[in-house]
């Protein structure tokens, strides 16, 4: 087949034309999307975002737009994208498919990273687990328990499921109920807890300590015990607390009792 110079002449021009503007909007496309990219990582760097998701979603952003204006660059040099798109569609619907645990769990680390319901060193309890966090990471969060165990949760559970985050408030509440014997001094009780309490430089006396009677169990009269501490101070002031009614209730008259029956036996 014979080409004449005219048709020759106007192939090239059309060619040229569209490789001209294949390349005008390749470069500027490029041009764009750098500018897009380096504007976020300000706007997420302003917001405090967790660096590694900062890192993370910067570089998602620059290769999807670069992606894009290679794909528009050869749509208007003249090539023809239509089925390479359905086929990295139906690729990635696939992949999707097949990871849709991991992205899943990619999904909920965002959302960790970003809204930070816990933050490293926080101790938490979720998902059966409690201990204090030491990793975040894109998929799994690194906890380790109290006895030293070190324990990968993944982040859609922890993204979708209840959780408790201990560190989060300055001040917690300890609760006590210490049992009485029946015929024990009532008022004698309240006046040991509330000296030891008052004594307790690590209990606060703002929110006032509180004691009450709480319920008449099968063996015994319980008392129910509040007091606010720093939530550091927790457990040392909680373990404390029960030594010191275990020593002080038997010199004050004050009897710990255990389950007990009376047994009536009649002559037939």
């Amino acid at each position: 087949m014979e080409f004449s110079q005219e048709t020759i002449m106007a192939l090239a021009v059309q060619w040229g034309t569209s490789l001209v503007l294949s390349l005008a909007t390749l470069i500027a496309g490029l041009f764009v999307a750098g500018l897009i990219g380096r504007l976020l990582g300000t706007v997420l760097d302003r917001a405090q975002v967790d660096p590694s998701l900062r890192s993370f979603l910067s570089s998602l952003t620059s290769i999807s737009l670069k992606i894009l204006v290679y794909i528009t660059a050869l749509s208007v040099l003249g090539i023809e994208m239509t089925s390479f798109v359905a086929i990295l569609a139906a690729a990635g619907l696939a992949v999707g498919m097949a990871l849709s645990g991991t992205l899943q769990n990619f999904a909920g680390g965002v959302m960790i990273l970003l809204f930070k319901p816990f933050k490293v060193g926080d101790f938490i309890e979720a998902q059966g687990y409690s201990g204090v966090v030491k990793e975040i990471q894109i998929f799994i969060t690194v906890m380790t328990t109290g006895d030293n165990k070190t324990v990968l949760i993944p982040n859609g559970g922890l993204a979708n499921g209840s959780l408790i985050n201990y560190s989060t408030q300055p001040l917690r509440r300890v609760d006590w109920t210490f049992g009485i014997a029946y015929g024990d001094d009532i008022d004698r009780a309240y006046e040991v807890l509330s000296t030891m309490l008052a004594a307790d430089e690590k209990i606060l006396q703002e929110p006032a300590p509180f004691v009450a009677l709480a319920s008449l169990g099968d063996s015994s009269v319980n008392l129910v015990v509040r007091a606010w501490v720093k939530a550091p101070d927790y457990w040392e002031v909680y373990f404390r607390m029960n030594e010191n009614v275990y020593r002080n209730f038997g010199e004050n008259g004050l009897h710990i009792p255990f389950p007990q029956f009376d047994v009536h036996v009649h002559d037939s």
